[in-house]
Parts: C-alpha cells; sequence; structure tokens
C-alpha cells in the first residue's frame, strides 16, 4: 500500500475536535469519490473513533491519508492517543459491549463500518486504531 498524497493531520481534544474530524474525513472520502453510503461509513467510524480518544483517552491526533493498493484508491484514517490504553482488548471488541458513554457503536461497530481495521494498544502506553475505507 502506497501513499497517493493528499495528508492531513488534526489534534482530537474536545466534542468540537470529534465535529471537525467528521468534516475532515468527510471532504477526504468526497476528494476520492467514496460513494455515499461508503462516507457516511467512513465518517461515522471515524466520528466514534475521535469520541473514543476524547472519552478514554483525554487527548490525541487523527492522520489521514489517500492510499493506493492493487489500482484501488481508499482513505486512511490513524487515530491515537497517550491514554491509559484498553485493558480487555477481546471485551471490547465483542459486538454489543459498550461502555455506554459513546454513540453506541464502540470499536466493535467502528470495525464493522470499515474495509481494513487495525488496533494497537498496551495499558499504560495509549492506543492507536488504523482505519482504511476503499473506494469499490
Amino acid at each position: 500500500m502506497t501513499a497517493a498524497g493528499s495528508e492531513a493531520q488534526m489534534p482530537i481534544r474536545t466534542g468540537d475536535d470529534v465535529v471537525r474530524v467528521r468534516q475532515l474525513v468527510r471532504g477526504h472520502a468526497q476528494a476520492v469519490r467514496l460513494s455515499l453510503v461508503d462516507q457516511t461509513k467512513l465518517v461515522t467510524a471515524a466520528s466514534e473513533l475521535a469520541r473514543n480518544i476524547v472519552t478514554y483517552g483525554g487527548s490525541g491526533v487523527v492522520r489521514m491519508e489517500t492510499v493506493t493498493k492493487s489500482g484501488r484508491t481508499g482513505i486512511r484514517a490513524i487515530f491515537a492517543d497517550s491514554g491509559p490504553g484498553i485493558a480487555d482488548l477481546e471485551l471490547a471488541l465483542t459486538d454489543g459491549w459498550t461502555s455506554g458513554s459513546g454513540l453506541g457503536l464502540e470499536l466493535g461497530g467502528a470495525r464493522r463500518l470499515v474495509d481494513d481495521f487495525d488496533i494497537d494498544t498496551q495499558v499504560g502506553r495509549g492506543t492507536t486504531v488504523t482505519v482504511v475505507k476503499w473506494t469499490r
């Protein structure tokens, strides 16, 4: 997978930043011509991941880039924080599990909305979630 240009980075500290992340993601998704349905899925997943940073990580950053792979174009968004990390990742990824403070999707829901999902977390070190949505 290679970067195809169009990179952006944004800090995430407050609920207002979550709104700005949604706008940033939608703009990138439109630029690569994701379908309206795929734009909505990516924006929804990004909103949940950004909200998780504010709620659990305290603050963090999203880095976005346009990527290509096997002739397809996509948007990769990397959400990173230096918060407490996730003690029970398996539970956090379980369908239907929620801490009760997010949009109700939590990590499992965000994972279902994107094409590629990777999470790196360690207690005391923080969490990084990388998602990609590809053009069809």
